[in-house]
């Protein structure tokens, strides 16, 4: 490190550490008199809003929250919940912004890892509590949040009723300075194998970035997005990230704020229209909710800017919103990240270009925002050109970036292996620093030795007319090791084969923009997909669109807990299972014809791995009726499953399409084979 020249300063200076408490400030002192929405029960000003925090903090001191503590939360998006975002870090607590969507085990494990010591509950989770509150081992205190006329809960260690408290709070409190490299945030990040793991952020982070967020999102020109006289309304949860930081932005400008409570497609709908929301921020399943409600029929959004991210946005969905009158953008960041590090940028070079060229712009992960830093990084751990068409591991440096998992040494060691923050994705940078996201490491499809991205495959397929929804995995292949495999959810009205499909990609095969190996061979025609997409449980699809019949006691009880388990293992283990079953047939069938001279044990052989296909058809169709039937996850009709049948009669010799003939069984899905 260099030596530098630093100069003592003066006895008395004061050296301000950046504190959330100091975000609180300015929106009050820019927009006293705009307004937080809480859906249609509650509205105040920010003037009560700084009145409320200054409650809050004073009922949880009360209540037993020392500096150092750990608080958690289990509610909706509300005004209760940015209130705590702000009360519970500014008395030098750490809030713990609990995913409600997890399975109860998984809750119970990030409770107890996290060592909650305060946890605040909205009524509705309270049988979920209630299913593990045994189990937990450092919880002493429970606060109850509840919209209903009752404010009493069987709760162990019960304080009170959030509204009661505060009502019985002073209207003031004095918030202390302390060092601005204390945690003041924590969640719990889940993947696909393994506990979720936590991951943590100071107060210095989180100013900064809401600094940086404020500045990409008001201050370039081009993608202009918030500012204070917009209205806001968040459709990214709030234990997501923290909303991905935007409450905090959008409370340091005074922007107006409209919380909505459980995403429920109708009410977001409708809050947009009563309260005019200009800005808002989801993931591509959640918005093409809102936009096929019926409450969005022939409605306009009057130029609505939404930032999508989470998942790639995609060209039908682009279009599909832009035709309603919204504005998307896309944007990038992880859990890890806090999470922006990116946004699309339209710089002066993209404005003079086409219309098809700055879309292109727009849905990619975007420029690296302000003291972001972004590099490739190869297998070996050196660094690769930014050409904008090498590709490599995406890998990161900013102020805000998690600096571990929380007790979680080794896997902190490969999240920072050689002093970068490593995203697990695969990606290009332009030369002007534009990222694109390819892929996921775990996901690229390589076939025939080369690697094909998911993501440029699915933003093609969904150019076309004939598309709404397009989804691209790698199946295996004997041949070629992968091969890619396209679920097709048609346009309205419209029908898709794998013919049509090829016919659309081939002016890219043309063009260069992709390989002739790339175009799907199969396809597998859905009339819808599952929403949202979750890998954690079940229930969680549940929980999002809140289905007639479903309630958090069914979730919380023994029979619902194993059901959604069973449900969460059981595509895995049958896909599992039925392809190690067929690889394990072929090789036996094959083996035995060959060392067998009698034509007619060669037929006994052949007529006995039909039987044995049936047989497997029998137990996919069973799984789908007993595992997929009740939880509305997989949509069937006749018709395909008609064509199913007829496409694996036709096609019984054929081992590299049985399994996705069976497979699609289960899954409604019009599997068409195709010869490129």
């Amino acid at each position: 490190m260099l030596n530098t020249r630093i100069l003592k300063p003066a006895d008395e200076a004061h050296s301000t550490p950046l504190l959330i408490k100091n975000l609180l400030l300015t929106g009050q002192r820019y927009e006293p008199t705009q307004e937080i929405i809480y859906r249609d029960l509650v509205r105040y000003d920010y003037r009560t809003f700084n009145e409320r925090v200054c409650r809050a903090a004073d009922a949880l001191t009360k209540a037993g929250v020392k500096a150092g503590d750990t608080v958690a939360m289990m509610d909706w998006d509300s005004h209760r919940y940015l209130e705590c975002m702000f009360a519970v870090p500014m008395i030098g607590a750490v809030m713990h912004t609990i995913n409600v969507r997890l399975s109860p085990d998984q809750i119970l494990y990030t409770m107890n890892h996290a060592e909650d010591i305060v946890v605040l509950i909205n009524s509705e989770f309270v049988p979920i509590y209630k299913a593990i509150e045994d189990q937990l081992t450092t919880v002493t205190t429970t606060i109850l949040l509840t919209d209903e006329a009752d404010k009493t809960a069987d709760l162990p260690g019960l304080a009170g009723e959030y509204e009661q408290l505060l009502a019985a709070a002073e209207p003031t409190y004095d918030f202390p300075d302390f060092d601005e490299n204390s945690v003041a945030t924590t969640f719990y990040t889940t993947g696909t194998t393994g506990n979720p793991k936590g991951v943590y952020f100071t107060h210095r982070q989180l100013v900064l970035h809401t600094l940086s967020q404020a500045t990409s999102m008001a201050a370039l020109d081009s993608v202009r997005l918030l500012g204070n006289r917009d209205v806001y309304m968040p459709i990214t949860p709030m234990f997501h990230v923290h909303a991905w930081g935007l409450p905090y932005t959008a409370t340091m400008l005074g922007v107006k704020q409209v919380y909505p409570g459980r995403y429920e497609p109708e009410r977001l709908v409708q809050m947009i229209k009563d309260h005019k929301v200009t800005f808002s921020h989801c993931v591509p399943t959640i918005l093409q909710m809102v936009l096929n409600a019926e409450g969005a029929k022939d409605f306009d959004f009057g130029g609505m800017r939404v930032i999508i991210g989470g998942s790639a946005l995609n060209r039908a969905l682009y279009n599909a919103a832009k035709a309603k009158g919204m504005q998307l953008g896309a944007a990038y960041g992880m859990s890890e990240t806090c999470p922006l590090i990116s946004a699309g940028y339209i710089n002066l070079e993209d404005e003079a270009a086409s219309e098809e060229q700055r879309i292109s712009q727009r849905i990619k992960a975007g420029v690296p925002g302000p003291l972001v830093e972004a590099r490739l990084m190869a297998a070996d751990g050196s660094f690769l050109p930014k050409d904008g068409v090498t590709q490599g591991e995406l890998v990161l440096r900013a102020p805000w970036l998690t600096q571990a998992y929380f007790r979680e040494p080794e896997k902190s060691q490969e999240l920072w292996a050689g002093g970068w923050m490593h995203t697990g994705d695969v990606a290009t940078i332009s030369p002007t620093g534009t990222i694109e996201i390819r892929d996921r490491i775990k996901d690229v499809i390589k076939t025939g030795g080369e690697w094909l991205s998911s993501l440029e495959l699915e933003d093609r397929i969904s150019r076309s007319p004939l598309i709404a929804e397009v989804a691209v995995v790698g199946i295996p292949d004997p041949r070629w090791d992968e091969r890619p495999f396209a679920l097709i959810v048609p346009a309205a009205g419209q029908t898709v084969t794998a013919q049509a499909i090829a016919d659309h990609l081939m002016p890219s095969v043309e063009e260069g923009h992709i390989n002739k190996w790339a175009i799907p061979r199969q396809i597998a025609v859905y009339r819808k997909f599952p929403r949202p997409v979750s890998a954690s449980s079940t229930r969680s699809v549940f929980a999002a669109i809140s289905p007639a019949g479903w309630s958090p006691r069914q979730a919380a009880s023994p029979r619902w807990t194993k059901l959604s388990a069973l449900r969460q293992a059981a595509p895995g283990v049958a896909r599992c299972g039925l392809f190690c079953a067929r690889r394990l047939l072929l090789s036996v069938v094959h083996l035995l014809i060959n060392v067998s001279n009698a034509r007619l044990l060669k037929m006994l052989i052949f007529l006995l791995y039909v039987l044995i296909l049936v047989g497997f058809c029998v137990i996919q169709l069973v799984y789908c009726r007993v595992f997929a039937g009740h939880s509305g996850l997989i949509s069937s009709h006749s018709r395909s499953r008609v064509m199913a049948l007829s496409s694996l009669i036709k096609n019984l010799i054929n081992p590299s399409l049985l399994t996705l003939v069976v497979y699609s069984l289960g899954n409604a899905g019009d599997v068409v084979r195709l010869k490129v």
